[in-house]
């Protein structure tokens, strides 16, 4: 049994679970990573794939900064959580935010080292991305304004994940010395609202699970309103997907699966709606996985993986 006084990497392998699960977000940050220069490359008509030195560090970077985004909100929200959420890890004593800072030091070490030994070119925009995360964490020197004004806030939040897209994707086009391809803005705008999709997804809870001074869509919008913005991102998303596809000369396979995505979400967004459950609730948060990791595989995932095995 892990208690409070295990070792340290006994206690983290607990909080990764329930705070940044590897097994969960790793293949999904693969595909993110694999498809943002897959797609890029695409666009620009380019055969094979960049070298493999470069995808691994682009990998280990990308998912690196996830991490540090979560270790970044624990300083951020300790207060709240300290207060409404004590059965995390940091509030219940189970990691201290001492030790999470070795760990986001550690990290920023392992990222600088692995960018300077493989790709020094590609340095300023991992700075770009640490200087948005770092504004992030101070939420931009505008907490209470933030904090009163929901949609101001999540909308300034996503920009931290196009701007990973752009260091991905740059792996190709600016290593090899390309202009950007006009279509890899509507990439970036799929992963801006999938972003949204993953964050209103995990926040439409049941009645039982809903907790004072934490902010839920479901409990600021109600269940009906609340499923209802959810399908509103999400054929959003799917419009600005059509585009890429559009700009990337995908088959027209591309725009069935968006279509089967798209309506088997709604199907489920009914079903939350018509009936609050945590089944449900939950059916929710796993479709949005789902749906965001369809997006990555539908635009430059499979059809990168095409073209390299071709």
């Amino acid at each position: 049994m892990i208690t409070n006084e295990s070792p340290f990497w006994k206690r983290f392998l607990v909080y990764q679970k329930e705070r940044f699960p590897f097994l969960l977000h790793g293949p999904l940050i693969l595909m993110f990573t694999f498809s943002a220069i897959s797609y890029s490359r695409i666009c620009r008509h380019q055969e094979g794939f960049i070298d493999t030195k470069d995808f691994i560090v682009g990998f280990i970077t990308t998912l690196c900064l996830f991490l540090l985004v979560r270790i970044l909100d624990e300083f951020k929200d300790k207060e709240i959580d300290a207060k409404y959420r004590k059965e995390l890890p940091v509030p219940r004593g189970l990691v201290t935010l001492g030790e999470l800072k070795w760990v986001g030091i550690v990290t920023v070490i392992i990222q600088v080292a692995a960018i300077l030994l493989v790709q020094p070119s590609m340095f300023i925009f991992y700075l770009i991305v640490i200087a948005y995360l770092a504004l992030m964490t101070v939420e931009f020197f505008a907490h209470d304004w933030l904090n009163n004004h929901m949609w101001a806030y999540v909308g300034s939040h996503m920009i931290i994940i196009p701007l990973v897209d752009i260091y991905a994707s740059g792996l190709d086009w600016f290593k090899e010395g390309a202009s950007p391809h006009i279509g890899l803005l509507f990439f970036f705008g799929v992963s801006y609202f999938n972003g949204i999709v993953l964050e209103i997804g995990r926040k439409l809870k049941t009645p039982n699970a809903e907790k004072e001074g934490v902010i839920t869509y479901s409990g600021m919008l109600g269940y009906s309103k609340g499923s209802q913005l959810w399908i509103v991102i999400l054929l959003i998303t799917a419009g600005i997907a059509v585009a890429a596809c559009y700009y990337a000369q995908l088959s027209n396979i591309s725009y069935y699966v968006l279509a089967v995505a798209f309506s088997i979400c709604v199907f489920f967004a009914i079903k939350y709606k018509n009936n609050p459950s945590k089944k449900n609730s939950k059916a929710i948060e796993i479709m949005s996985g789902i749906w965001t990791l369809l997006m990555y595989g539908t635009l430059g995932g499979i059809p990168g993986l095409i073209n390299y095995l071709s």
